[in-house]
């Protein structure tokens, strides 16, 4: 299905797509998505892999206000010298990373260009399917040979980002307090 975000990179070589179903609404997912970065609450990932790289990653467990994506334009970052930029953004609907910059907005050589994007999807249960989007366009002809043994490592690494996603919002939305009935 299109999704947001397809048409900042019509023709891509290699398309990854994955989801989960969360017991809570948009309005309870969105704000782990919006904090989403290593310069923010982390991706709810393996920390261990994370550290192991080297890429100083730190998963928070709470809604941090000042951890927000607030804007288009916005960086997150991937690494402490890697970032993508939002290219799009709809609170509790969808959010667009693109490309591989620098933090100071030069790029860094990559040699294909990308955007990730993670959609949320109300169901009429009150539930939430997120469905989060990898599209790749190589520039080089050897990029293939780069992203797509990276492509196998981020299936692993985006399973774990759902699960982590997923754990977090619905243990805030159950701990959410119910809403008052009227006095009767």
């Amino acid at each position: 299905m299109p999704l947001a975000g397809d048409d900042q990179l019509p023709q891509p070589d290699l398309v990854a797509t994955r989801g989960i179903s969360i017991d809570a609404r948009p309005s309870g997912v969105w704000p782990w998505l919006a904090q989403l970065g290593q310069n923010r609450g982390g991706f709810y990932s393996y920390d261990w892999l994370e550290s192991l790289a080297g890429v100083e990653i730190r998963n928070v467990d709470a809604i941090v206000p000042d951890l927000q994506i607030r804007t288009v334009g916005d960086d997150v970052n991937l690494a402490p010298d890697v970032a993508l930029s939002v290219v799009e953004l709809e609170e509790e609907r969808h959010l667009v990373l693109r490309g591989a910059v620098a933090p100071d907005g030069t790029d860094v050589g990559a040699p294909y260009d990308f955007t990730w994007a993670f959609v949320l999807h109300p169901r009429p249960d009150g539930s939430t399917r997120l469905v989060v989007r990898e599209r790749y366009a190589y520039l080089t002809e050897w990029a293939a040979a780069l992203v797509e043994p990276i492509e196998m490592v981020s299936f692993l690494m985006t399973r774990r980002m759902l699960r982590g996603i997923r754990d977090r919002a619905e243990r805030t939305a159950s701990q959410a307090p119910a809403p008052s009935q009227p006095d009767r």
